[in-house]
């Protein structure tokens, strides 16, 4: 018998537990539920969210650095396309930042149609939001209703500035051009109607049980997080804090109107939907009061070294068409100094940062947009959460990334 050697034989090895294994995906950012191109790396064991990353970059314009080459009133053009959906609401944060800066004192009737506008832009804002965070959770005919309101809101601004979107009517010194012919009637009609299309919107969606299902108790963030992320605006609102900047610190005569702040403790999808749907019957409320007690008397500021003369009067005077012709191609001159001014946009708190050298052009102008502060909230509401649960709380947010990029 040969001699032969048995191979070892290896001691068996203690079993140990499989790795989780986990996938990364991209939400965005062509993803039509993310509103823009927002992108998302989700981080996912089977359908549950155990990371998440926004990113964001992909709209970027350079509009904050567009300001330094323009004249001040050049740059408002530039504020319409920062947050497109609300659009007169930064036209009117940046002309508020510079009138503070020449010191000019705005006509009663300037200050109430800007009140007016920008709560019909807000309704307009919440309507696009409405509709098309119904349309991501599956109820289609919300989408339908709510742009029929918003088609009558564009024909307004049209109808105030030859605009549908990007007006640029709110001017330094007051309002690019005299309200029309017929707006008390125009506004009159839709405002009468509106409550009742809100009764609609909510017979739709307040009780429907796979609504509820879709928002009750998702996207869930406590008061104490939100305000450590920056969060401003409905999402603050609907966790209980009672902020709103037209009411604690108020602009353009927001002081004269009688309205509430909407609030509500749950802190969920479903709280930010109540405290919008309220915001826009508070919104008519405003524009009602606008309507039946809007001033009288000049719509721009007393400031020919600011706003452009009357057509005829640059026709027939001559120190008229000097101020025009100086206005249009130099600009006018702003006081050295800086300037922080907040307002509360459909989003949230808008502020402008304004650093004047003297010189006709700003600076430096730096915007402090809501949706770029209630971005980051993003991870904290939808790890732990499913991935179907994502398209609703980010829904709720109501960014726009335009205010994200600048």
């Amino acid at each position: 018998m040969s001699d032969t050697t048995l191979p070892d034989i290896e001691a068996p090895q203690e079993q140990t537990a499989p790795r989780p294994r986990s996938m990364t995906l991209n939400m965005g950012p062509q993803h039509p539920s993310t509103h823009g191109v927002l992108r998302l790396q989700l981080e996912l064991d089977g359908e549950t969210i155990l990371k998440c990353r926004p990113d964001i970059g992909y709209l970027h314009t350079g509009i904050e650095k567009e300001f330094e080459v323009k004249t001040y009133q050049q740059a408002v053009t530039l504020t319409d396309r920062i947050d497109y959906l609300a659009p007169l609401s930064n036209n009117l944060c940046y002309c508020l930042a510079v009138e503070k800066l020449l010191g000019l004192e705005i006509p009663p009737l300037a200050q109430w149609t800007r009140v007016m506008l920008t709560e019909f832009t807000r309704l307009n804002s919440h309507l696009v939001w409405l509709g098309t965070h119904a349309i991501d959770i599956g109820a289609m005919s919300v989408f339908l209703y709510c742009f029929r309101e918003r088609e009558d809101i564009l024909r307004i601004f049209e109808m105030y500035s030859g605009q549908r979107m990007m007006t640029s009517y709110f001017r330094i010194g007051g309002l690019a051009l005299e309200p029309p012919r017929g707006w008390q009637q125009r506004v009159r009609t839709f405002i009468d109607a509106f409550p009742s299309k809100v009764d609609e919107y909510e017979e739709l969606l307040t009780k429907n049980r796979i609504w509820i299902g879709r928002t009750r108790g998702i996207g869930y963030m406590t008061i104490e997080d939100m305000l450590d992320l920056g969060v401003t605006g409905p999402m603050l609102r609907a966790a209980g804090l009672k902020y709103d900047a037209r009411k604690n610190f108020p602009y353009s005569s927001y002081d004269q109107f009688d309205f509430e702040i909407p609030t509500c403790t749950e802190g969920d999808v479903y709280a930010r939907y109540q405290v919008r749907v309220e915001e826009m019957r508070q919104s008519a409320r405003i524009i009602k009061q606008a309507l039946e007690g809007m001033p009288s008397g000049r719509w721009t500021a007393d400031a020919p070294h600011v706003v452009l003369p009357d057509r005829e009067k640059m026709k027939t005077q001559m120190e008229a068409l000097i101020y025009h012709f100086k206005i249009v191609t130099e600009g006018f001159r702003v006081p050295a100094g800086e300037v922080y001014q907040t307002i509360e946009s459909p989003r949230g708190e808008v502020g402008y940062y304004v650093v004047s050298d003297g010189t006709t052009h700003p600076y430096r102008v730096h915007v402090r947009g809501p949706s770029f502060g209630n971005l980051q909230a993003v991870p904290r509401m939808v790890e732990g959460t499913l991935i179907a649960d994502v398209i609703a709380a980010i829904g709720s947010m109501d960014f726009v990334l335009g205010d994200c990029d600048r």
